[in-house]
């Protein structure tokens, strides 16, 4: 049995628990000794970031060999066209590869909470959220996808990571869960995923326009 923290980061929060530059770190937020962080969630984006002093489990919800789904909600400049969502789908061409195809889809949602400072939003230009899923983890990929594509991002919130959410999660609050790490197989460490506890939300759900 291993043991799980999952945090809705803020933003402007390293995902650090210290900083010699005077910044907010996740020690404002949490105060649990010898955990890290699986996977980055980079200072300017929100959401869910998981944690814990398991390695094996940190190796396993961070390494993208294990191609571990991330859902990201996505606020983006103008209005999505399904062609740019198409793109996104069959992969995008960035400067260090094409990226693997991603689940996309555009979404109405209020907006999750706000936000300080705000967005900066310009005058008669709309903005869409989309949802997108992927299963890597290369540096400020979700916003340098949307921007190849022609929609840049202004603002990032991770749903998701696996089978855990941010769920009724206020930014900075967390909770804990306890989950069970199986042995990875010899032939086939794609399959291993770690189990989660059940847990309702009171967020609704994104729902297609």
């Amino acid at each position: 049995m291993s043991t799980l923290y999952l945090l809705n980061k803020p933003f402007n929060v390293l995902p650090t628990f210290t900083d010699d530059q005077g910044r907010d770190t996740l020690a404002r937020f949490i105060d649990i000794p010898k955990i890290y962080a699986a996977g980055r969630l980079d200072y300017d984006s929100e959401g869910l970031l998981v944690l814990t002093s398991d390695g094996e489990l940190q190796h396993r919800l961070a390494h993208p060999k294990f191609k571990l789904p991330k859902t990201y909600w996505v606020q983006v400049e103008g209005a999505i066209t399904e062609e740019a969502l198409e793109q996104l789908r069959k992969g995008v061409e960035l400067k260090d590869g094409l990226t693997r195809p991603a689940k996309a889809k555009d979404i109405y949602i209020d907006e999750p909470w706000p936000r300080t400072p705000p967005i900066r939003e310009r005058k008669n230009i709309p903005t869409s959220w989309i949802e997108l899923i992927i299963t890597e983890g290369r540096n400020r990929q979700v916003r340098r996808m949307t921007a190849a594509v022609g929609f840049p991002t202004l603002r990032l919130i991770r749903y998701a990571v696996g089978e855990w959410s941010i769920d009724t999660l206020a930014p900075g609050e967390w909770r804990e869960e306890e989950v069970n790490l199986a042995p990875l197989p010899k032939k086939s460490p794609h399959s291993a995923r770690p189990k989660r506890t059940s847990a309702r939300s009171n967020f609704s759900r994104p729902r297609r326009r």
